[in-house]
C-alpha cells in the first residue's frame, strides 16, 4: 500500500485556504497513487486556534470543511485534524480529533487523550481527553492512529522530581494491545532549537519499543509566535530513520507501506546546523507573521549595533529588501562609525534607509523638564529619554507609511531589564527576543558565512547602547558570555541559584542576575509578541506574576 505524508503550512481560521491546500494535496497524493494521505493535527482549524474554540460558528465552519473535504476523497482515503464536538452532556464540549476520510465519510475517529497544560500548551482549557481506544484497519494493515502528545507520554517531567512521566495513561500501552502493524502521529509540534533531537528520539524510542514503524506528521509554516518547522519523520520498527520531510518547508513525499515495515531503504539523516535552523525559523517567523496578518512592510531603528543589524538581515530575507525600510537616529552620543557602518549595511542589503537626528527633540525635552528635575543629577532618566523620542520617531514614519515596527532587543537584554519600556522595546513584533546576545553572533557569522553582509565592524565593536559618554553594556551587566549561561540555566533549564552557583557560576553574579530578570517581568509583561525559538521564550509560554516576592 502506497501512503502519503503531507507536511503543510496552514493558517488559524483561513479554512477556504487550509481547505485548498489539503485537497491540492489529496488530490497528488492520488494522482502518486496513494491510498492513504495524512495530514497534521488540527489542520482545518489551523494551530493553535485558542478562544476561537470557544465561539459555535467556528466550530460549525470546520465541521463544514470537514464534509467539504470528505466529499474530495474518492479513490483514496485522507487522515485530517479538526476540532470535534463531544456529544456527550458532561466534559469539556469538544475533542481534538484524528479524522479519517473516504468517499465522503467520516469512517474512523481517533480522539487526543493526553492534553498538554505547560508552557505554551493549554489544551485542557478546550478538549475532553479520550479514555477508549482502538486501532484502524484499512486494506489489511492495523493503524494506531495518535495526535502528538498520546506517543510522548514518557518525556521526563522535570529533573528534580521523583516523576518519569507526566500522565497516568498510555495510549499507545492500550493500542499495542490490539496487534497493530504501524504507529501514525499527526502533530502540530512549534519548533525548538534545544528540542528538535529529543522530539526525533521520542519516535525513534517508541518504534524500538512496541517493534513497530511510525509515521509522524508535522505542520510548517509559523502562527503569530509560535514556528513549526515540519521535520515530519518515518521511522522504521528498529529504530531507524527510514525518511525525514525538510524543515521548514512544505512538502508532500508518497512511501510503500512495505518498505517502511520492512525498514528497507532506512539511512541515515544529517542534521542541520542548530544556527541554520535559528535563522530559518526566525525568517520563517518574520514572513509568516506579515502575509498571514496582510501585512507587506516593516521599519526598524539602525542602530549600528550587531542587534539591529542582524534584524534587517533576516526581515531583507523573509519580506524582500523593497519592503524593509530602517531609521538611522544618532543623538550626540552617538559614534561615527555607527551611522557610517548602519549606512554601509543598508547599501549592501539594498534597503532603503533615512538619517534622522534625534539631538533637536531630546534638547527640547531637557529644557522643558528643566524645571522639574533641578537639584538632581542626570541618570537613567535621560538616558530613557532618547530611547523614547526614537520610538515616536519609529511609530510615527509606521502609522504614517502603514509599516510594522520590528522590535530588535534579544533575550538577553529582555531577561534582565536592559531596555526602554516604550522606548526600544516598542513594536509590533519582536525578532530576536528570544535569541541571546551570544548567539546573536553566531546569527551574524552564519548570514556572513559566504559574503560578509554585516560588516565586520558591527560584529567586533563592544557593545553599547551609546545612550550617554563612552557607555557599554558591560558597565550595567557582566559579560555576555557569563551572564547568558546563567540566564539559561535560570530560565530555560529552571535550575535555581544554588545549584547554578555550585556548577561553577560567581554567587553574587547570580544572584544580582536573578534579581534584575524577577524585577523586571513588568516590562516584559507590556513587550511585543516574540518569535519562539527555544524551550522556554518569554511571552504564554512563561507565565510569571507580577507582583510576587520569590
Amino acid at each position: 500500500m502506497r501512503i502519503s505524508v503531507s507536511q503543510l503550512n496552514y493558517h488559524i481560521g483561513n479554512f477556504d485556504l487550509n481547505k485548498s491546500l489539503i485537497c491540492k494535496a489529496i488530490t497528488k497524493a492520488r494522482e502518486a497513487g496513494s491510498e492513504l494521505v495524512i495530514f497534521s493535527e488540527l489542520c482545518i482549524s489551523g494551530y493553535p486556534p485558542l478562544d476561537l474554540l470557544d465561539r459555535y460558528d467556528f466550530i460549525e465552519k470546520c465541521n463544514q470543511t470537514v464534509n467539504e473535504i470528505a466529499a474530495e476523497c474518492h479513490g483514496i482515503k485522507a487522515i485530517i485534524g479538526s476540532p470535534t464536538i463531544n456529544p456527550k452532556p458532561e466534559g469539556k464540549k469538544l475533542y481534538n480529533s484524528a479524522l479519517v476520510l473516504s468517499e465522503g465519510e467520516i469512517i474512523f475517529t481517533a480522539r487526543k487523550a493526553l492534553l498538554p497544560t505547560y508552557d505554551i500548551f493549554d489544551e485542557y482549557r478546550y478538549f475532553e481527553p479520550e479514555k477508549r481506544f482502538s486501532v484502524f484497519s484499512l486494506d489489511g494493515l492495523k493503524l494506531a492512529l495518535t495526535i502528538c502528545e498520546d506517543l510522548w507520554d514518557e518525556q521526563p517531567f522535570d529533573n528534580k522530581f521523583e516523576k518519569t512521566r507526566l500522565y497516568t495513561v498510555s495510549p499507545m500501552e492500550e493500542l499495542v494491545k490490539q496487534n497493530p502493524d504501524l504507529i501514525i502521529n499527526i502533530a502540530a509540534s512549534p519548533f525548538s532549537y534545544t528540542k528538535t533531537e529529543a522530539r526525533e528520539n521520542i519516535f525513534r524510542d517508541k518504534a524500538r519499543k512496541y517493534g513497530l514503524p511510525v509515521i509522524s506528521v508535522n505542520q510548517t509554516g509559523a502562527n503569530t509566535e509560535l514556528i513549526f518547522d515540519g521535520a515530519s519523520v518515518i521511522v522504521d520498527h528498529r529504530g531507524g530513520i527510514y525518511k525525514k520531510l525538510p524543515y521548514f518547508e512544505e512538502r508532500i513525499e508518497t512511501f510503500e507501506t512495505d518498505h517502511i515495515i520492512s525498514g528497507s531503504g532506512s539511512s541515515k539523516v544529517e542534521k542541520p546546523e542548530e544556527i541554520e535552523l535559528i535563522h530559518k525559523a526566525l525568517v520563517t517567523g518574520i514572513s509568516d507573521y506579515f502575509s498571514k496578518s496582510g501585512l507587506r512592510t516593516a521599519i526598524l531603528g539602525l542602530s549600528g549595533g550587531i542587534d539591529s543589524a542582524v534584524c534587517l538581515c533576516l526581515a531583507k530575507e523573509a519580506l524582500g529588501n523593497k519592503n524593509i525600510r530602517s531609521l538611522l537616529m544618532p543623538s550626540r552620543y552617538s559614534s561615527e562609525h555607527s551611522v557610517n557602518d548602519a549606512v554601509e549595511l543598508s547599501d549592501r542589503l539594498n534597503t532603503k534607509y533615512d538619517i534622522v537626528n534625534i539631538e533637536k527633540p531630546f534638547q527640547a525635552f531637557e529644557e522643558d523638564l528643566a524645571p522639574l528635575f533641578k537639584g538632581h543629577e542626570k541618570d537613567v532618566t535621560e538616558e530613557n529619554i532618547q530611547a523614547r523620542v526614537r520610538a515616536v520617531i519609529l511609530m510615527a514614519v509606521s502609522n504614517k507609511f502603514g509599516s510594522i515596527l520590528l522590535n530588535t532587543s534579544n533575550k538577553s537584554e529582555a531577561a534582565v531589564g536592559y531596555g526602554t519600556l516604550y522606548g526600544d522595546m516598542a513594536g509590533g513584533l519582536s525578532v530576536i527576543g528570544d535569541v541571546y546576545k551570544t548567539d546573536i553572533y553566531r546569527l551574524a557569522e552564519y548570514i556572513n558565512r559566504e559574503n560578509e553582509i554585516i560588516p565586520v565592524n558591527i560584529i567586533k565593536k563592544l557593545p553599547s547602547a551609546e545612550l550617554k559618554p563612552d557607555q557599554l553594556d558591560s558597565d550595567s551587566l557582566p559579560e555576555y558570555s557569563i551572564l547568558d549561561n546563567i540566564l539559561y540555566n535560570y530560565i530555560e533549564l529552571q535550575k535555581p541559584a544554588e545549584q547554578i552557583i555550585e556548577e561553577g557560576a560567581d554567587r553574587e553574579t547570580v544572584y544580582k542576575v536573578i534579581r534584575m530578570i524577577n524585577y523586571n517581568e513588568y516590562k516584559r509583561y507590556q513587550a511585543p509578541p516574540i518569535l519562539r525559538i527555544s524551550s522556554k521564550a518569554f511571552g504564554a509560554g512563561r507565565r510569571m506574576p507580577l507582583v510576587a516576592r520569590y
